[in-house]
């Protein structure tokens, strides 16, 4: 029996280890990602804002909890982004820049999320794990927090993008198979959207993907290194399948959250829901790898727990750095997770 204790730590610490994987392949296609690692398996740095702004949202949601408004999460980032903020914000993605700059010209959400041409990107669902993991087993409240969070910094479909994974770690938080879970991510936005039909094609293109690609153990006993035959189906027929499906090619940024979610999903599902699986998977699908790899992770995590995170991985995630958000310096994961179950 897995606690939520651990499935709490499970899906924050798979979400830094796919955002501390996926953070050197962002912004590359899936050719160079195969032409530099191969297959890319081992963390080489640290993570990005992504896990900073996962605690951010941890931290807020649980001063408030189920009684969290748009205007609470606005008042938290003036005093504790805002008013901190000595230089630029290292390493921030454009809806948290412009949603900055929107709050310092006094704007209150929604419009802070409108000011900007931003509003569609994945900063929301990349940091929408905690409220899944908050509203543990119903769906409906976990999507319900992260809009209220979404207001702030969002619009339209990158609301919904924060919807869709937040509902979808609330019901991996009970267990469910990755079936299940991507179905509450599709209930959780209107069958019309762009994010929901992305989903519908990324799922579509897992169902015909061969089983040698699904769930395959990625190391042995030993460590040995993937064998070549999961790296070329990987790149060529998988990737490329995805790629043509839902990567918006001719925009110049990777964080559209229509794609980066259906990739993540696409990832977790065709990982069967191994952590290690879900977020080799997703990082060497490139594009916004950090993000597409801490959702797939936080998605395998919550649902298989601490102990299903690769310790060579878990070893090297540590308190974060602060380098985007000074604020959470040094908090860990860990301890963020057990903070959020305690009482549950």
């Amino acid at each position: 029996m897995i606690s939520v204790r651990d499935r709490a730590r499970g899906c924050l610490l798979g979400l830094a280890a796919g955002d501390a994987l996926g953070a050197p392949a962002e912004n590359l296609a899936p050719e160079e990602i195969a032409a530099r690692w191969g297959v890319l398996t081992e963390i080489e740095r640290g993570g990005t804002d992504d896990t900073e702004y996962t605690i951010f949202a941890a931290t807020v949601l649980l001063r408030h909890g189920h009684a969290l408004t748009s205007e609470d999460v606005a008042r938290a980032w003036r005093e504790e982004i805002v008013a901190r903020l000595d230089g630029p914000m290292r390493g921030a993605g454009f809806s948290e820049l412009g949603t900055v700059e929107a709050l310092r010209r006094g704007l209150e959400p929604p419009l802070t999320g409108r000011w900007h041409a931003h509003g569609w990107s994945d900063g929301l669902a990349m940091r929408a794990a905690p409220y899944g993991i908050f509203a543990a087993g119903d769906p409906d409240e976990a999507a319900r927090l992260v809009e209220a969070d979404g207001r702030v910094s969002h619009t339209g479909e990158g609301i919904l993008g924060g919807r869709a994974v937040a509902a979808a770690v609330a019901v991996a938080m009970t267990g469910a198979p990755p079936g299940e879970v991507a179905g509450a991510a599709l209930r959780a936005v209107p069958e019309d959207s762009w994010t929901a039909r992305n989903l519908r094609a990324a799922l579509d293109v897992v169902a015909r993907t061969p089983r040698p690609l699904r769930g395959r153990a990625l190391h042995d006993s030993s460590g040995r290194a993937l064998p070549d035959s999961f790296g070329r189906a990987l790149h060529d027929s998988f990737g490329r399948a995805l790629h043509d499906t839902v990567v918006v090619r001719h925009y110049p940024w990777t964080d559209l959250a229509p794609e980066a979610v259906a990739l993540a999903f696409a990832a977790y599902v065709a990982g069967d829901g191994e952590v290690e699986a879900s977020v080799v998977i997703a990082a060497n699908l490139g594009r916004d790898a950090d993000t597409t790899a801490a959702v797939a992770g936080a998605l395998a995590g919550a649902g298989r727990g601490e102990a299903a995170v690769p310790a060579r991985w878990a070893e090297r995630i540590g308190p974060v750095a602060g380098r985007c958000l000074p604020v959470v310096a040094g908090r860990d994961v860990r301890d963020v997770a057990d903070e959020m179950v305690k009482g549950l």
